[in-house]
């Protein structure tokens, strides 16, 4: 995608609690988006521009480990123009992970699965990246042409440092920057390790989810930016994304405030630099074809 107009939502979630329950709604805190979100609340909330650009393509990730969710997601794609690329959910601890990627990838809507998630920061096993059976299943996510959405808070990213040194041609991306402490300002280690895990290659990051990681009240821009500094270092342009986490992200401020933080962040930034940020990365690593962002005017 070159067109400068483009801006591509890396990162968002939909689901209909009439369909399918989502249990982690019912934690203390989530009062505030106990409810059914779909593309037309997205088309609605996501009103403002970022650097000119106004919402073009979208990517929607798994939330809960689901495959008729996955299937869900694949069907609503495949008749949203706004939904270039889904990240969905199969176990990747069963021996039948390849058989259920080929499954989704043959049914309806199953050419815009660009990726598969596990929210491995729920998982208690600190090495839970490296059992064998979840290793295989990674390698055949990979054969098939697939990404891997890596979701690990800030202790946990050793495990995605050792899976991009033992499948290094597997691309990952890391999902919110690996949940950096920002409310208690505690970067330090985060840190650290979050440049051992750039140093891979094949790994790129998300701009996404660091509002729900400050204070949710009383976060500003200053808050956010030496996150944004480390990951502009680290990383480069070319390898971040940028990605709302709505609706989650309307816990803290929602995607119209994300929005104008991201813009504030990119000040200073290099037109080609923005464009990376803003639509090139996860073009790149979603492979956004022309088929896939069939939505060529602004939705908003």
């Amino acid at each position: 995608m070159s067109d400068p107009r483009a801006l591509v939502d890396a990162h968002h979630h939909v689901w209909d609690l009439a369909v399918r329950p989502q249990p982690w709604l019912d934690e203390p805190g989530h009062e505030p988006i106990r409810r059914t979100f779909g593309t037309a609340d997205l088309r609605t909330s996501a009103t403002r521009p970022v650097k000119g650009r106004r919402l073009t393509n979208t990517v929607v990730v798994q939330c809960i480990a689901s495959v008729p969710e996955t299937r869900d997601l694949l069907a609503l794609a495949d008749g949203d123009p706004l939904i270039g690329a889904v990240v969905g959910w199969a176990d990747l601890t069963s021996p039948a992970v390849g058989d259920v990627l080929d499954d989704l990838q043959s049914g309806p809507g199953g050419r815009r699965l660009r990726g598969v998630r596990h929210v491995v920061q729920g998982e208690p096993d600190p090495h839970w990246l490296q059992r064998p059976q979840v290793e295989r299943a990674l390698e055949a996510i990979g054969e098939r042409g697939l990404g891997y959405d890596v979701l690990v808070r800030s202790h946990q990213l050793p495990q995605a440092i050792r899976l991009a040194q033992r499948l290094p041609g597997l691309p990952l991306v890391l999902d919110h920057a690996g949940k950096p402490s920002i409310a208690d300002g505690e970067l330090a280690d985060w840190e650290s390790r979050l440049r051992l895990l750039a140093a891979h290659p094949q790994v790129v990051c998300k701009v996404s989810g660091l509002i729900t990681e400050a204070d949710h009240e009383k976060w500003t821009v200053d808050d956010i930016r030496p996150v944004w500094d480390v990951l502009l270092s680290a990383f480069g342009p070319d390898r971040l994304m940028f990605g709302s986490d709505w609706p989650v992200a309307n816990l803290a401020g929602g995607w119209n405030r994300w929005a104008a933080t991201v813009e504030e962040l990119l000040d200073g930034c290099a037109d080609t630099e923005i464009h990376a940020v803003l639509a090139g990365t996860a073009t790149a690593f979603y492979r956004l074809t022309p088929d896939t962002t069939k939505e060529t005017t602004p939705c908003c």
